[in-house]
Formats: C-alpha cells, sequence, structure tokens
C-alpha cells in the first residue's frame, strides 16, 4: 500500500520519544510519500507562493530539525531491522547554509569564531541538478546530491531527546552517501520502531563543516519501510547505489572510526566468509574511512565497501 503525508503541524515534531503517538501505522513493505521543511521549519512551494512557518505538536520548549512522524510499522519489535528504502528524493526550489558567528572549537580552528555570521541563498534546480549562489556578485554552481539528514527510529531510553547526535538507532546521521536508490538498515530498539524523517541536503561536503549543508525542503520524497526479521544490528548500515557503508558515532573521533570499522569488518566476513584478521587484511585495500560529520556533538565516521571493488 502507498500512503502520502502532508505538511500539518499534527505530522511534525523536532525531538525523538518513544513515548510519542504515531502519525500513521504502516504494514511492513508500505510506501509513503511526502515532503519535509527547511531546517527554520518552513516551506515554499515555488517563488511566487507565500514562505510558511510551521510548529511542531510535541511543543518542546525548543525543537530541532522538523521531522516527519514518528511512523509506526506494524511487527516491528525490538531485535529486528527497519530497512528504509529511499526510492526518490526531490528537492524544493531554495536552500541555505551559514558560516562563522559561532564559537566552536571547528570555527576557532579555521578563526571564524569572531566573524559575522553569514548566510548564502541558493537557487536550486530539480530537474537540471543544479544549486546556484552568489558572493560578492560572484556567481558559484554546484552539481546537487540530495539526501535526508535525519533518519532514525525511536531511542529506547526514556524521556525525551534531541535530534542533534546521531545514534545507534539512526537519527542526525548526516551522510552525504544515501541518496536516492540507497537503503538504511536500523537497528529497533522499541515496539513498532516509530521511524521518522526530515532535515532536506541538497548538497554537503564530507564533515559539513561549517555546521550547515545546503539546507532545504524537499517536495517529493518517496520511502519503503522493511521489517526486517533475518538480520540482527547494533548500529546503522547503508547499501547505496555503489556500496555498502558502515557507521560510528561518538565524541571522540578515534572511537567512532572504531565503531565503523569493527562493523565493517564484520560486514566483510559475512559477505565473503572469511575470518576477521583476513577480513581486515582486504579491508586495508578496499575501504575508505570518511569523516561524516564533525559538528554535532557526537561525530560520525563512516566506512565505504564499493561495488566491485573486490571481485
Amino acid at each position: 500500500m502507498h500512503h502520502s503525508l502532508s505538511l500539518k503541524q499534527q505530522n511534525l515534531h523536532g525531538s525523538f520519544s518513544s513515548s510519542y503517538k504515531p502519525i500513521l501505522t504502516v504494514d511492513s513493505g508500505d510506501s509513503i510519500t511526502l515532503k519535509t521543511l527547511d531546517i527554520e521549519w518552513g516551506y515554499s512551494t515555488s517563488k511566487n507562493e507565500e514562505y510558511r512557518i510551521y510548529s511542531s505538536r510535541e511543543q518542546e520548549e525548543k525543537p530541532q530539525h522538523p521531522m516527519i512522524g514518528p511512523i509506526a510499522i506494524k511487527g516491528a519489535k525490538p531485535g529486528m531491522v527497519l530497512e528504509v528504502k529511499l526510492n526518490d528524493i526531490v528537492p524544493g526550489w531554495y536552500g541555505r547554509n551559514w558560516a562563522g558567528g559561532m564559537a566552536n572549537w571547528q570555527n576557532n580552528a579555521i578563526g571564524i569564531a569572531n566573524t559575522d555570521r553569514i548566510q548564502l541563498d541558493w537557487e536550486l534546480d530539480s530537474e537540471k541538478m543544479i544549486g546556484s549562489t552568489s558572493i560578492h556578485s560572484k556567481s558559484f554552481h554546484v552539481a546537487l546530491q540530495p539526501f535526508m539528514g535525519v533518519l532514525g527510529v525511536a531511542p529506547k531510553e526514556a524521556g525525551v531527546h534531541s535530534t542533534s547526535p546521531p545514534r545507534y538507532c539512526g537519527g542526525n546521521i548526516d551522510c552525504k552517501e544515501i541518496v536516492k536508490g540507497s537503503s538504511l538498515f536500523l537497528p529497533i530498539s522499541v515496539e513498532d520502531a516509530l521511524f521518522s524523517i526530515g532535515d532536506g541536503h541538497a548538497l554537503q561536503g564530507d564533515g559539513e563543516i561549517s555546521g550547515t549543508a545546503i539546507e532545504c525542503p524537499m517536495d517529493h520524497v518517496d520511502i519503503t519501510l522493511v521489517v526486517r526479521e533475518d538480520l540482527q544490528l547494533t548500529y546503522p548500515r547503508a547499501k547505496t547505489p555503489t556500496g555498502w557503508i558502515t557507521f560510528g558515532f561518538d565524541e571522540d573521533l578515534n572511537k567512532a572510526t572504531e565503531i565503523a570499522l569493527a562493523d565493517m569488518i564484520s560486514l566483510m566476513t559475512q559477505l565473503y566468509s572469511i575470518s576477521r584478521t583476513e577480513a581486515t587484511a582486504l579491508a586495508s585495500v578496499t575501504v575508505d574511512l570518511r569523516i561524516t560529520q564533525i559538528v554535532n556533538r557526537v561525530k560520525g565516521v563512516h566506512a565505504i565497501l564499493n561495488d566491485g571493488v573486490i571481485r
């Protein structure tokens, strides 16, 4: 069955909690079409349409990333895995990103912590997949690679949780590789999974060094949710159009690397029926380690095993 979710307050929230009531309950294998807001909780269909600001139904004191959800999946139980198939992702007509004006470790390192905060306004062409902006009357153009920054199921811990740091159950992963045609696999830790999605990005570099990608609304997102009883995971994994990805999240970048690498070695032992030592030897010549993001308190690292690199 194919469901559709509209942009309205009843469908929006800005935090994670296992106590939130689902806005929709679906069967495993069902698909959902939806739109998402920009990072400032706004949305505009076109240049000529009014820019409307939305709010969270949960009325958090300070709602963070605007998300659609949660969506309950029948039969989903702790210990199972939710496969999120990203069938289509189409960005809206505009986007923004910011830099400077904030004292954090990366701005201090770059030397822009005490500068004024700047905003780049981007015009997005979803047919040509090109984004355009200008700085001091000079035009800049980039090829778009849209993806969803936040994809997560509810954590098992009680209470209300920030959307900012990524977790074992997903959330603000901010991995630019999870594009159209990808599947993200999330370990389920609560009944019905309670999946949420938001934080559209039109383009981002590994690291997300200013703290923002081209933050944009999404005019069209189509996903399929499948409960997988044949998988056992403790951390997210992804299968993209170009390969496998494992993730690690921690305040310590070394520990995040350790988690991503250990899971990649586990994956390779399963894929090729080899020992961990043999998988490590193969990984050393075939796997790329990349910094997903460094700006969400908890840093992210992802390990990539591209299709065809081992034949």
